[in-house]
């Protein structure tokens, strides 16, 4: 399904996306009338809840329908519930609209304020009936909703650090507020409905982003339409944008569709950009054709030219993404099915010429400008740890009253950073004393004073809330921190730390899959274990581990740190050691690891370090078909081999037996502990 009637003078036939049936959101878009219905309609109706098509249209105006899962019960209605998120490019919220949300939050929320992985905040427990109230109070206090969910851009990601003598930072949240009103939906359904057709005041848009929107280039625009960049049908799914100064991770910027990386010549004036494409993280248990994948190197754009080519690779998603299956729909498979090289063909044919080469980098590392720090102006900024994201006052910690209390007192703007925590700026240095005392008094621990595991820690907010949730995340995530931080203790590893991301489902929101330990929602109270990310997030984790009990994570982390701990180079972090060492050889360790057994454990760490594709086959008993590889160690192997040839067995069969024993171990004992014993058992003994 192809919005536009004009396409790039480059496309074939053979370029045409398959005909296929839309998905049915596609055809609630087309109906949708640019968003107005049924939203508009239903939203006059004295019903608790909107209609599922209304609940599609409503994601577009920024507002997800949720229910209480701790509410329900057999025979009655679910507790409805509505959930909003601002659209705030680069994180930043001005003292006006904070203290807007947190009036609405104790109005008509459940008291909270929640700090988004993407620089916004979130109101969860708006009734339906009050949904209006909420929106409009948002919209007139400099803040909006408009395009934060929904098949289109999303909130635009930009480093938090209000450096007012670093040009390079500042660009960077110039042009995350430009493009996100480049991208930003034109349809007026948004001001009709939620402030009865009135507009309220915005700043003035940039002169090069107005012009930019209309100007057609090569087939980008729809002529004459309400949504010029997007057309009747928006895009296929969501897309995401950020915008990052070279070495700066701060953004996760290898999970975005589309990132720019602001470069700068030697007398630190912008040149242009730097343009990466295809990253994504949503995937779907069981499904191999859906995955997370790494956003791709693909030009270099001078700053003349920048939007054109930000509207040239939107219109390649636009026309080209699959609009059938919304599991396959996102840019990143794509450009995963045409290949780069394809892809930016197909770029250049809407760009109009072909794109420069991309220009050398720096490493990119993870930063998070926690603490105080020197605006370069003589002014001070603060970043401020908020434990998962989540604004509230519980018990002797008062984040909530705070935040309020300094806002409101020192009228500070704050930037949201993409590891939910808040930075307040324009500080005065004669107020620092001030902002202490405050944050003393409510409890808020200063970021030397919490534990780095939680400091560089995320999640979801899965359950109650969120309706994709498998298992919980948000709630759970502080008691498995405090028991991998007691399991380091044990081992003696006190001081180690590194990135630990949950989400209570395999969408990736919380973005586990670039993290150092990854924990994904697969089943109640269990989950996919990812390691080997990196402490930067510029790689890919794998999944080491198909189904993780809450019950079983000592076990299970246990002989992974001692291997780490025996094993490391110096200075290793846990990710890269895990990434170098590779799972088979993690998996070897853990076979063979006996905590009570030192000398054992010595020839683990030597089995393990010996890592070959050797290959036991496991094959199907009823169809003879090989289901599935098994890579072990080339000892175990050959030691498996030898055993088997004593028993006058085949290989699969004793493998198959020792993996039986151990599972009728697990079943009788509901311990994990007992697998070495099981398996040296029947290896040593036969």
């Amino acid at each position: 399904m192809v919005n536009l009637t004009s396409r790039p003078t480059n496309a074939s036939e053979a370029d045409r996306p398959t005909p296929r049936k839309p998905s049915k959101v596609e055809g609630l878009k087309e109906s949708s009338h640019f968003l107005r219905e049924p939203v508009a309609s239903e939203l006059l109706q004295d019903t608790t809840h909107f209609s599922e098509d209304a609940v599609q249209i409503l994601k577009f105006h920024g507002s997800y329908q949720q229910d209480n899962r701790d509410n329900r019960a057999k025979g009655q209605e679910k507790d409805y519930q509505m959930m909003l998120r601002t659209r705030s490019p680069g994180g930043f919220v001005p003292p006006q609209l904070y203290l807007a949300l947190d009036r609405l939050a104790d109005t008509y929320g459940n008291g909270t304020l929640r700090a988004t992985t993407r620089q916004g905040f979130q109101i969860h427990g708006v009734l339906k009936r009050n949904l209006k109230e909420v929106f409009s109070t948002i919209l007139k206090n400099l803040g909006s909703t408009l395009g934060a969910c929904g098949d289109l851009n999303r909130n635009v990601m930009a480093p938090p650090a209000p450096y007012k003598n670093r040009p390079e930072y500042l660009l960077a949240q110039e042009y995350a507020n430009n493009i996100a009103d480049l991208l930003t939906p034109q349809t007026g359904a948004y001001y009709e409905i939620w402030l009865d057709g009135e507009k309220v005041i915005t700043a003035e848009e940039n002169p090069e982003v107005v012009a930019a929107r209309q100007r057609n280039g090569n087939g980008t625009i729809a002529p004459n339409s309400e949504e010029p960049i997007y057309g009747t049908h928006y895009m296929p799914r969501k897309f995401k944008c950020c915008v990052t100064v070279p070495g700066d991770n701060s953004v996760d910027l290898y999970s975005q569709d589309l990132t720019l990386v602001v470069m700068m010549d030697d007398r630190h004036e912008l040149q242009g950009f730097n343009v990466f494409a295809g990253g994504g993280l949503g995937r779907t248990h069981n499904k191999e054709e859906t995955f997370a994948r790494l956003a791709d190197p693909i030009a270099y754009v001078d700053k003349a030219e920048v939007y054109d080519l930000i509207k040239a690779i939107v219109a390649t998603q636009r026309d080209y993404g699959d609009r059938s299956d919304r599991r396959h729909a996102r840019m990143k498979y794509l450009i995963h099915d045409w290949g780069v090289d394809k892809f930016r063909s197909m770029v250049e044919g809407y760009f109009g010429k072909p794109l420069e080469p991309f220009r050398p980098l720096p490493e990119f590392q993870y930063l998070d400008f926690l603490g105080w720090n020197d605006q370069g102006d003589g002014k001070l900024f603060l970043g401020i740890s908020i434990d998962n994201g989540r604004v509230k006052d519980e018990g002797t910690f008062l984040l909530k009253t705070a935040l309020k209390e300094i806002i409101q007192g020192l009228s500070l703007p704050m930037l949201l950073t993409p590891n939910q925590n808040v930075i307040l700026y324009e500080i005065d240095p004669s107020h620092k004393s001030k902002i202490e005392q405050i944050l003393q008094r409510c409890g808020v621990q200063s970021e030397t004073q919490i534990d780095p595991l939680t400091r560089y820690a995320m999640a979801c907010p899965a359950l109650p809330t969120c309706g994709l949730a498998i298992t919980e995340s948000e709630r759970i995530i502080p008691s498995f921190i405090d028991r991998i931080r007691a399991l380091l203790n044990k081992l003696d590893l006190p001081e180690e730390t590194f990135v630990i991301r949950m989400t209570g489902c395999p969408n990736g929101c919380a973005r586990p899959y670039l993290a150092e330990l990854g924990f994904v929602g697969s089943a109640p109270d269990s989950y996919q274990l990812w390691l080997g990310g990196s402490p930067h997030q510029t790689r890919l984790a794998a999944p080491y581990l198909e189904k993780l009990h809450t019950d079983a994570i000592e076990a299970e982390l246990e002989p992974i740190f001692v291997y780490f701990k025996q094993s490391r180079q110096p200075a290793e972090s846990f990710g890269d050691f895990c990434g170098r060492v590779g799972l088979e050889a993690l998996r070897t360790f853990a076979l063979t690891y006996s905590p009570a057994a030192p000398a054992l454990t010595n020839v683990a760490v030597e089995a393990a370090n010996e890592v070959v594709n050797a290959e036991v086959v496991v094959t199907d008993p009823v169809t003879g078909k090989v289901r599935k590889r098994i890579s072990v160690s080339a000892a175990l192997y050959d030691r498996l081999q030898q055993v088997a040839i004593q028993q006058g067995k085949k290989t699969t069969q004793l493998t198959a037996e020792i993996l039986q024993a151990y599972l009728n171990e697990v079943s009788n004992s509901q311990s994990c502990l007992t697998f070495p014993s099981v398996a040296l058992n029947i290896i040593t003994n036969g």
